[in-house]
């Protein structure tokens, strides 16, 4: 299980690449009472749904060589901004004084992205971090594993 110290009034984000849950504990750091505070979900179809165009070729100037271009990962784009717009939340959150006490809880991929965009602010907030992907587990279950 991942104890870690959760104080009332903390905020919990849950989130992946195209989901997230805020919850805010109004139990102690001894008795977690998570309550959803906000959702955010973000429609991310695969790249070859999104994209219509054949990667592009490239023509080297010395030679009559020909190189084929990498084709932009248009799902990892989304996921980036999706994450990004997150990370503001957090940020007028704490400016807002909504909070001044985050865990954030994610899938190892999607934490790596989140933390490219952390604020100074969220960065001071950020009581601990979790590389766990709990966002489709219940609001109860993430409750259990975070009182280990």
């Amino acid at each position: 299980m991942d104890k870690v110290n959760i104080v009332k009034g903390a905020w919990v984000v849950v989130c992946d690449g195209g989901k997230a849950f805020i919850l805010e504990n109004n139990g102690s750091p001894s008795a977690l009472r998570l309550d959803t505070k906000e959702v955010h979900e973000h429609d991310n179809p695969p790249t070859h749904e999104q994209g219509s165009d054949r990667p592009g070729r490239t023509h080297h100037s010395t030679t009559n060589a020909r190189s084929a271009v990498e084709q932009t990962d248009w799902h990892d784009v989304e996921e980036r901004k999706f994450l990004e717009t997150l990370a503001r939340r957090l940020d007028a959150a704490i400016a807002a004084k909504e909070t001044s006490d985050l865990i954030v809880i994610a899938a190892p991929r999607a934490l790596g992205m989140i933390r490219a965009a952390y604020s100074p602010a969220v960065r001071h907030a950020l009581r601990g971090e979790l590389d766990k992907d709990y966002v489709k587990l219940p609001v109860r279950e993430i409750e259990k594993h975070l009182a280990g």
